[in-house]
């Protein structure tokens, strides 16, 4: 879904050094990550992963051609996780209000 939402920004990209599909992989983990941090009450760990990931990812875009890469990837993370606080906010009201009715029933 994230990727098809920032389809339009994609750009093109010539690194034969990447695994295959990484970044798929990494987005899945940094959603869930995010998820359950969000879902623990653990928003200064949702602060370290991002700040570990903009270590790690930044740290080799520094040339002037880098930029829209950098861009992309800033949007998709921010979007990412974006995404991910909202999904679990949802859970978290919903079995709130979910208890609380059962709770008015006993």
């Amino acid at each position: 879904m994230i990727k098809n939402l920032i389809s339009k920004w994609t750009p093109e990209s010539n690194d034969l050094d990447s695994l295959e599909n990484a970044g798929e992989y990494i987005g899945m983990m940094e959603r869930l990550f995010v998820f359950g941090f969000t879902i623990v009450g653990q928003w200064s760990a949702i602060g370290f992963v991002l700040g570990a990931k903009s270590i790690f990812r930044f740290g080799n875009m520094r040339g002037k051609d880098d930029r829209k890469m950098t861009e992309y990837v800033l949007i998709g993370t921010l979007l990412s996780f974006g995404l991910a606080m909202l999904s679990s906010l949802t859970q978290i009201i919903d079995t709130f209000l979910t208890n609380k009715f059962f709770a008015t029933l006993c």
